[in-house]
């Protein structure tokens, strides 16, 4: 296993490699080299490919543009994205007709990282791709209504027309995603087969974009080296990013993570431990950008297809079982907002994620599961990944802990990430805990993703035919007080039902050298590299 000091010397030679140069010219590169470390890794170079990691989503949208982006704004001292603001990005400007039917987007004058013209054909082709193959964007532009290639129309070389069937409050959103990346079509056909018209397989290694950076070096699963497109134009100004050069590098543990940043041997890490958060915050050499994952949850989840989670009752015994206020201590050392303690009977608001009407009567817990036919309590299994055993383990002690004061008997079981993974997509837990973010951070979007049909992120298989009707109208509802009705009554009905218990939005933590700036918390929950800069 190699130490920290291996890992940090790793490090420093390949950065000391890629600045190879006299003395003075040296000192400046290295001023203007970005080093990020994580946990995770880049497994492919196309975010559309099954499979991609999150680390994947955060390089593409460096390496490739959007026909538009998210603004960002200030809060509580921190950038973080702003949902309500589109802004061009590929796109000079945009614009809906009334009836909300058709987007209109006027190209900027810009080109590829081969020097050739950006043109309408290239996004049709690129837009064509998004919702015909096999990959992820088809999903996630589907949600937006973006279903057919014969929705994308070129009207002129700097002109394209996106056509709906009905006004879809998201269409926009998801052009804003990172599975909307606009391809250079004419090198990508380069590379195609009769067996890969899309040419997904050489877009995994290689790149066919015209965003603010290219890729200088890529290694699967250890590193990722950015180099600036000085010919980049954006929807920013035309102001180039700071950083000439991006070293993104996988290390895998998170004391040496930590370690590494401490040192001054990377710049920046989003992915460390609540505990050595803490740790380098009190010792007030590096700065802390921290703020809640305001468009995800943790949860506890049931499978409502099995009993005796399918009895409500049951659901709602264990709601009132949970030691909330221990596991946001013990898990996350209270680093994030809590989505539970709160003292309404009816929805404030149609926002959701909030904070729920639930909190620890073990009195009440007990007379539920009377009423459910099991005052005797029951034996179950309770579900955590391995890869977050620091936060899990802790949460799952309390919570056997506190079930066996009402006579549920709980077994922890432990998982691998993909063993998890392919557990819940099968439905085969029972009961666990997990996470995850929308995208698109909408009421209905919620619901429709992580509370109808059967796809993965329904992790309570659970079907409302009430809340699958409402979802399916608040999506197209452009009315702003219906649209806020209609989430209160899908807010209601999931207290009223329980499928799964909400605890908490984590935070997202981004430890970085004392001099870095402009640090902004994306919905992908990575970092783009465009915002940062070093200060002077």
């Amino acid at each position: 296993m190699m130490t920290d000091r291996g890992v940090s010397l790793k490090l420093l030679i390949g950065v000391a490699c890629l600045l190879s140069a006299p003395v003075v010219a040296q000192a400046q590169t290295r001023a203007e080299t970005l080093r990020q470390v994580t946990g995770n890794n880049i497994n492919t170079l196309d975010p559309s490919t099954p499979g991609a990691t999150r680390e994947a989503f955060g390089v593409s949208t460096s390496t490739y543009d959007r026909l538009v982006a998210f603004d960002r704004k200030r809060e509580a001292g921190v950038w973080v994205f702003d949902r309500t603001k589109i802004r061009g990005e590929l796109a000079e400007s945009y614009e809906v007709s009334p009836d909300g039917l058709k987007i209109t987007f006027k190209l900027r004058d810009a080109k590829w990282h081969d020097g050739t013209p950006i043109t309408a054909d290239d996004v049709k082709w690129s837009l064509d791709r998004a919702v015909s193959a096999k990959s992820l964007s088809k999903g996630q532009l589907g949600t937006g209504s973006l279903t057919t290639p014969e929705q994308f129309i070129v009207v002129d070389a700097r002109t394209i027309a996106v056509t709906l069937p009905k006004p879809d409050r998201l269409a926009l959103s998801n052009l804003a995603t990172p599975l909307a990346p606009i391809f250079n079509s004419k090198l990508a056909r380069q590379h195609a087969t009769s067996e890969d018209p899309w040419a997904q397989e050489w877009l995994k290694t290689n790149t066919a974009g015209g965003g603010a950076y290219t890729i200088e070096i890529f290694k699967p699963g250890e590193q990722v080296v950015l180099r600036r497109n000085d010919d980049w134009k954006s929807g920013r100004g035309g102001q180039l990013p700071f950083f000439k050069r991006v070293i993104e590098q996988t290390v895998p543990e998170p004391a040496t993570r930590a370690n590494l940043i401490e040192k001054g041997d990377a710049d920046i890490a989003t992915d460390l431990q609540a505990s050595d958060v803490l740790a380098l915050q009190s010792r007030g050499k590096l700065r802390v950008d921290s703020t809640p994952q305001s468009n995800g949850f943790t949860m506890v989840a049931f499978n409502t297809r099995m009993a005796p989670f399918d009895n409500v009752k049951v659901r709602q015994a264990i709601a009132a079982a949970l030691p909330y206020d221990s596991m946001l201590e013990a898990a996350i050392f209270k680093r994030g907002f809590a989505l539970f303690g709160a003292s309404w009977t009816e929805p404030p608001t149609g926002d959701f994620p909030q904070a729920m009407p639930t909190r620890t009567d073990l009195v009440k817990a007990k007379q539920l599961l009377a009423e459910a036919g099991v005052a005797a309590g029951f034996k179950t299994t309770f579900t955590i990944n391995v890869g977050s055993a620091a936060i899990t383990e802790p949460m799952a002690a309390l919570i056997k802990e506190s079930l066996a004061k009402i006579g549920i008997e709980v077994d922890i079981q432990k998982l691998p990430d993909a063993q998890m993974s392919t557990a819940i997509t099968d439905k085969r837990l029972p009961f666990f805990t997990e996470g995850s973010t929308a995208w698109l951070p909408t009421t209905d979007y919620f619901f429709r993703n992580f509370f109808t049909g059967d796809q993965r992120w329904n992790y309570s298989s659970w079907n409302n035919a009430g809340v699958t009707e409402l979802g399916a109208k608040a999506r197209f509802e452009l009315d702003p007080a219906k649209y806020e009705e209609m989430s209160k009554q899908m807010i209601a009905e999931y207290v009223k039902e329980m499928p799964l218990v909400l605890l908490w939005q984590a935070n997202q933590d981004a430890v970085m050298a004392p001099n870095l700036d402009g640090y902004t918390y994306w919905f992908h929950r990575q970092l783009d590299f465009r915002d940062l800069s070093r200060k002077q």
